[in-house]
């Protein structure tokens, strides 16, 4: 078997991420989340219908999610992008810091980049419900563009979950706290703040090591969530997705990138 090239490390990581993302999303509709219940009356829906919808919602995610590991289609990533979007979208809208749907950039990000792998707008509307292609190669213009947009939602993702550790998000705190941290307030702070100067970094000249640790960083410390662990790590695929292809993106192209010297 031949090794994959670094377009197909690129493009298999972005639809891993997508799947992986839809599939936790989903997990939490079959469970029936509680605070789904605010985002489901932004549209008036009281309680008891959005109980009702929840698992209906959970399910649909799940199977769009599974349709990108064994049947990829543009039209099917196109539809996770508008639907991303619009499930962050619902928490700034149903009272919670706008931080929350920046940080779930990767969530639409994800899909989004995989499109532009795929050959963006420019494809034939049939190939659009056609498989993708797994032996993707990237021609260097559009890779300067799928880096660009890369950068944009590394930058979003990990300055959004900064802001939230500055503001001190209750969730965050409580994780800190059953980790053992003697003041966890401050340590969400000062997480903050390394968070967002890293998006910054990133977003203005990326290194690939920092690149790295960020990776780990957000693998590792999405394993803290106190309920439903799994589902919440998996849910998160978008911002490891994102932050991994950016990593190989910028491997395919050294000119766009500066590291760390290594003696």
């Amino acid at each position: 078997m031949s090794r994959l090239t670094t377009d197909q490390k690129i493009y298999f990581t972005l639809r891993l991420a997508v799947a992986m993302c839809f599939i936790g999303h989903g997990a939490f509709g079959i469970i029936t989340k509680p605070i789904w219940c605010n985002y489901f009356a932004v549209f008036g829906i009281g309680k008891n219908d959005a109980y009702t919808l929840m698992p209906i919602v959970g399910t649909i995610d799940i199977m769009m999610g599974i349709s990108m590991l064994v049947y990829p289609t543009r039209a099917i990533a196109a539809w996770l992008v508008v639907w991303g979007i619009a499930t962050a979208s619902m928490r700034p809208l149903s009272g919670e810091p706008f931080a929350e749907f920046i940080e779930r950039a990767g969530n639409f990000g994800a899909p989004l980049v995989l499109l532009l792998v795929q050959g963006g707008a420019k494809i034939p509307f049939k190939q659009w419900f056609k498989r993708m292609d797994d032996q993707v190669t990237i021609s260097p213009a559009s890779l300067r563009t799928i880096i660009s947009c890369l950068k944009i939602f590394a930058f979003l993702l990990l300055a959004g979950h900064g802001w939230l550790n500055f503001i001190e998000k209750a969730g965050l705190v409580n994780q800190y706290h059953a980790l053992g941290f003697a003041n966890p307030a401050k340590t969400a702070q000062m997480i903050g703040v390394l968070e967002i100067m890293a998006a910054i970094s990133i977003l203005i000249r990326p290194y690939k090591n920092l690149l790295l640790v960020l990776v780990i960083w957000k693998v590792a410390s999405e394993l803290f969530y106190p309920h439903y662990e799994v589902f919440e790590w998996i849910e998160r695929g978008g911002s490891y997705g994102v932050l991994l292809a950016l990593w190989f993106a910028l491997k395919r192209s050294p000119s766009a990138v500066t590291t760390f010297a290594v003696n």
